[in-house]
């Protein structure tokens, strides 16, 4: 009997926060247009480019360590050939999928790399994007 009660005191509430709701929302006025950025962001950008690169060189140093460090190509690469050794073939081919996505990442950062190298440059002639 007691979560009967519960569930209807609990429905009445509800009821009534969205009959308050309803009423309010139902003012007749025109909906606020929702906020547009002002610019690109480029002072933001400009701000964060030092610690962008070393995000992106912490990352490439990761990726080309040796097989001691975690994260790194070769880590990876050793324990696919330890799975392959066991005649895991599911581990195998599991990590083998993560080896190849892995290794495409190293010259996507490298794009990027050369990217912030570029923005760096335009930040540095247009005052830290504050000219615009």
């Amino acid at each position: 009997m007691r979560t009967t009660k519960t569930a209807a005191l609990a429905l009445a509430a509800v009821s009534a926060l969205l009959a308050a709701a309803g009423t309010a929302s139902a003012g007749g006025g025109t909906p606020e247009p929702k906020t547009t950025p002002a610019g690109d962001g480029a002072q933001v950008l400009c701000k964060r480019v030092p610690k962008i690169e070393k995000r992106l060189e912490r990352a490439l140093n990761r990726l080309g360590a040796d097989a001691t460090r975690r994260g790194s190509i070769a880590r990876l690469a050793k324990r696919v050939e330890n799975a392959k050794t066991a005649g895991h073939t599911e581990i195998e081919t599991y990590l083998n999928d993560k080896l190849t996505f892995r290794r495409s990442l190293v010259p996507t950062i490298e794009k990027r790399q050369k990217d912030l190298t570029a923005v760096k440059t335009w930040c540095k002639t247009n005052n830290n994007g504050s000219e615009n």
